[in-house]
This record gives structure tokens, C-alpha cells and sequence, in this order.
């Protein structure tokens, strides 16, 4: 199972992420490209900082929402929105080879990465945007998904992710954020679930019913407090589990 975390939240003198911290036991970096966190500064750092520690490095692709931190779905049109993915791609991908290393795999952020799962014409502009890109990326994206599907039919590897610390709904979607109950605080829960994926390919979901879950990846959000030893804690659950934690790239 792969171990990703949302990095390099952070802009100017402002920080969200423990970087460092968590580039420490995750084996993918979902790095903010400057659409709804980040700028050149920070993700400079951060690829620097995956490459010494062997961390996949990806690129988290948002709507143009800073003051929004990527959370407020917009009506973007379809060749727009794929030239730039492209540009956030590009962006990250300069200090990635710079640093020794790649942009291996895409993952949209926050309300575009919900709105693919169901929107046709927005998850194929996504993928049309990491074709445009160039380089055969792998495609991250939650499990039956239009932008999944998309990827595939381009030819793209695509892979099913899964969310430690977010709620399910009885169709395997997330959780809103704005509805009670979206993101899971308690730790120790968190550590249950992300054994129980990892292992069962499943998750009890909001109302209480047995959610099958098929993941290559799993999701510990960066911004979370405590994101970092929280992370820690699910690594070790995995491996005293019996499960081999490793990029999926």
C-alpha cells in the first residue's frame, strides 16, 4: 500500500504543512502547485526535500481558488481547465528534475478532485490536461470515478485511492466537508481504518454499513493537526499488520 500526503500547503511566510515531518514516513507527496496553496519557493523546497527522502513526487492540480484553498467548485471551461493542469504540471515538474527526481503521478485537489468523480466533462478535461503535460503520468483519483475512467480510456495508469481520516458515504464517495462527520479527528480510529483498507479493501461508511474499498493508495491529509505523527502511527499500524508500504510508482 502506498502512503500519500497533501505537502507544500503553504505560501509567502504563511505554512500549513509539516513537510519534513511527514516526508519522513509517507512514500508519495501530493505537492501543491501554486493554484490553491504553494508557490516557487515552497515547492522547490519540497522537491528537494522528496528527493533526498526517496518520496514520489506529485502533482496536486487545483482550480485557481487560493482564497479558497482549492475547496470552492468553479465552472471552468474544458479547454481552460486542461491547459491549466498542464501549467501546474509543468511548474512542479521544473523543480522536481531539478531536484534529481520527476513529477511521477497527477492528483486533483480538493473540490476538482470531488467534482471529477462525478462531472464527465470536467474529469476529461483534467486528463486532457496531463496529456497535455506530456510523459504518461499516472493518474490518482478515488475508485469508480469518471476521472479514473477517463484515464484509463487515454491510456493512462490509473490508480484507486483510498482516505484514512474522511467519511464515506453508502455509495463510496466522501463525505461532504461541509456536513458533520466529514473528517475523522480521532486518531486512533484513523489508525483502525487505514489497516482495515489495507487489509479488508474495506471501510465502515457514514451510516454504518460495510463500504468495499479497492485502493493501491491511501490519503493522510497534511493539514490535519497532528498530520505528521498521525501519519507515523498509520505507517507503523501497516507494517506491523504485515503490509508492504511502498510508492506505487
Amino acid at each position: 500500500m502506498d502512503l500519500n500526503a497533501d505537502l507544500g500547503e503553504g505560501f509567502g511566510r504563511w505554512t500549513l504543512t509539516d513537510d519534513e515531518a511527514l516526508l519522513a514516513c509517507v512514500t508519495s507527496a501530493n505537492v501543491a502547485c501554486g493554484f490553491h496553496a504553494g508557490d516557487a519557493s515552497v515547492m522547490r523546497r519540497v522537491c528537494d526535500a522528496a528527493a533526498v527522502n526517496g518520496v514520489r513526487i506529485g502533482a496536486q492540480v487545483s482550480y485557481r481558488d487560493l482564497a479558497g484553498f482549492g475547496r470552492r467548485s468553479m465552472d471552468v471551461p474544458p479547454d481552460e481547465l486542461a491547459a491549466e493542469v498542464a501549467y501546474q504540471i509543468g511548474a512542479l515538474r521544473v523543480f522536481a528534475e531539478a531536484a534529481g527526481s520527476t513529477v511521477s503521478y497527477v492528483k486533483p485537489h480538493g473540490a476538482l478532485y470531488n467534482r471529477t468523480v462525478h462531472d464527465e466533462e470536467q474529469a476529461a478535461a483534467v486528463v486532457a490536461g496531463v496529456r497535455l503535460a506530456g510523459g504518461g503520468l499516472t493518474v490518482l483519483g478515488l475508485p469508480g470515478s469518471h476521472l479514473l475512467a477517463h484515464a484509463s480510456a487515454a491510456g493512462l495508469p490509473a490508480v484507486e485511492e483510498a482516505f484514512a481520516d474522511r467519511a464515506y458515504t453508502a455509495q463510496g464517495t466522501l463525505v461532504p466537508r461541509g456536513e458533520p462527520g466529514a473528517v475523522v479527528h480521532d486518531a486512533d480510529e484513523v489508525v483502525r481504518r487505514s489497516v482495515g483498507l489495507a487489509l479488508d479493501r474495506a471501510v465502515t461508511g457514514a451510516d454504518g454499513g460495510r463500504i468495499s474499498v479497492e485502493a493501491r493508495s491511501l490519503c493522510v491529509h497534511g493539514d490535519t493537526p497532528g498530520a505528521a505523527a498521525l501519519a507515523r502511527r498509520v505507517r507503523a499500524a501497516l507494517e506491523d499488520a504485515g503490509v508492504l508500504v511502498e510508492a506505487f510508482t
